[in-house]
């Protein structure tokens, strides 16, 4: 129904996700000079699709990852654990002073006119030690596995995590999984290793190798230097000609010369979202799929917490097409749990499937009594 070759028979994983583990420290509307207390949050671009589609969907899911020995690297392990993913882990040691590291992610959550705000203390991480060789693809692969994805935040942190990421694609196209790719171009990240200059090559290749593409107009156009004849520089629009980041139009666009450069692409997927206000947003999503588009519903957000919506859209629709959903309904699915994560604190679902089956058949915030 879809084009997409994923498997049906019987598979010891029905998802993998390969990246980086992170802590994030939230101290809600408080900006951090200010904070005085922080909630700590288990996230990973990666790693967050993974964990949404056990907690929320009931799918058998890994994730392979770095993991170090010590306070942090517990506590992580604990939240894993509770999410129901199963982990495949290279050890590192922690030497008791610099590391390595489990990484640090530092947001606020922001609030009305001002905007949430993200940095990083990602020195010495351990994931970004990751080299091919470490994580045995045999192995991990011998029980089936339906579906691997990876990140362009893990692509970003050293020259060995984009080999490792291509090392783990064509291990799992050789055992039948679909390969997808979420691009989640992060500018503070890739300027420590080069820009634009370093990522163009590394996410080319990378892409190169994928089935399936998550990624907004702008990214693509950064990430892999893709113009489309008359379109504007990202973010060059006059207010007075740019048109509403909720018309999918520029997306779909775009995907003729996606797939001129990339030919092995059967599917682009991505949410559009305006905002009006940090709480305050339209939410919407497109799908490209072997040639058809599909266009989802729209809804205004009161957003919560806005960190992991397009990981939760994402969990949705994969969900939706590894479950025999129409693409159609697998969209839907794919807009509705966003729209819902965004309602919750930290980056993963609190979400329950019936839920998301209620929105994304219309459903509404009336009391459940």
């Amino acid at each position: 129904m879809t084009g997409l070759a994923i498997r049906k028979d019987s598979c010891a994983l029905d998802f993998l996700s390969l990246g980086a583990l992170v802590h994030r420290l939230d101290p809600g509307i408080i900006p951090f000079r200010k904070a005085r207390s922080f909630q700590v949050h288990v996230s990973g671009g990666e790693y967050n699709v993974a964990a949404n589609l056990a907690d929320c969907f009931g799918l058998r899911t890994g994730v392979a990852t770095a993991m170090v020995n010590y306070g942090i690297g517990e506590l992580v392990q604990g939240r894993v654990r509770e999410m129901g993913v199963t982990p495949f882990y290279k050890w590192f040691e922690h030497d008791g002073v610099r590391g390595p590291n489990i990484a640090t992610v530092y947001s606020d959550l922001g609030h009305g006119v001002r905007a949430p705000v993200v940095f990083y203390n990602r020195a010495n991480e351990a994931a970004a030690l990751l080299k091919p060789g470490d994580f045995d693809w045999n192995k991990i692969f011998a029980g089936g596995v339906r579906w691997f994805h990876s990140g362009g935040i893990f692509a970003s942190l050293s020259d060995t995590t984009s080999e490792v990421i291509v090392e783990g694609m064509k291990a799992a196209r050789t055992a039948g999984a679909i390969c997808s790719f979420d691009l989640n171009y992060r500018a503070k990240l890739w300027a420590s290793v080069g820009g634009l200059a370093k990522a163009h090559p590394v996410l080319r290749n990378i892409v190169s190798q994928v089935d399936v593409l998550f990624a907004n107009e702008e990214e693509i156009q950064k990430s892999l230097g893709i113009a489309v004849p008359g379109s504007a520089a990202p973010g060059s629009a006059a207010p007075e000609t740019a048109k509403s980041k909720l018309d999918p139009e520029a997306f779909f666009a775009m995907i003729g010369r996606v797939v001129q450069d990339f030919p092995n692409i059967k599917m682009v997927a991505t949410t559009l979202r305006e905002v009006y206000s940090t709480n305050r947003h339209d939410w919407g999503i497109v799908l490209w799929l072997n040639g058809t588009r599909y266009v989802g519903p729209t809804c205004q957000l009161d957003v919560y917490d806005r960190i992991g919506g397009g990981d939760g859209s994402a969990a949705g629709l994969i969900y939706g097409l590894i479950s025999g959903r129409s693409p159609e309904e697998a969209l839907r699915l794919g807009w509705a749990h966003g729209a819902l994560l965004t309602t919750y604190p930290g980056d993963t679902t609190m979400a329950s499937r019936e839920e998301v089956e209620a929105l994304a058949k219309g459903g509404s915030a009336r009391v459940q009594r």
